[in-house]
């Protein structure tokens, strides 16, 4: 496939498990790796840890040395992965799963293609 790059999409989502809403979007991440994307969720999940009560702590951990060599194992065989944690009513759920990149217009620095000014945003109604 000429022209795209092969990689991980990953995202972090949190719901609400007394309320019957669609879950709540909170980040995404384009690795260009298996190790990438485990580590992304690696780093998520050690950055929280301190806040989360003694179950969610366990899980987290729990994944961290023992899921986390699945996950990648699962990411290098191009197979999406899941890990969530529940934390009282919240439910955190990390996803990784294999995704084609489209070159896009080249970009130097800071400063944007001259293409991108072409496009103008709809009118509010």
């Amino acid at each position: 496939m000429n022209g795209y790059t092969h990689g991980f999409w990953c995202e972090c989502w949190t719901e609400d498990l007394t309320e019957a809403r669609q879950p709540t979007f909170h980040s995404s991440f384009d690795a260009h790796s298996a190790g990438q994307a485990d580590r992304w969720i690696a780093i998520a999940l050690r950055t929280i840890t301190p806040a989360l009560d003694s179950r969610a702590s366990d899980e987290a951990w729990d994944w961290l040395y023992e899921g986390r060599i699945k996950t990648r194992r699962a990411l290098l065989c191009s197979e999406p992965c899941t890990v969530t944690i529940n934390q009282g009513s919240t439910r955190i759920t990390w996803t990784a799963r294999p995704a084609l990149f489209l070159p896009l217009a080249h970009r130097r620095r800071l400063e944007l293609p001259s293409c991108a000014y072409d496009f103008k945003p709809h009118a509010k109604y």
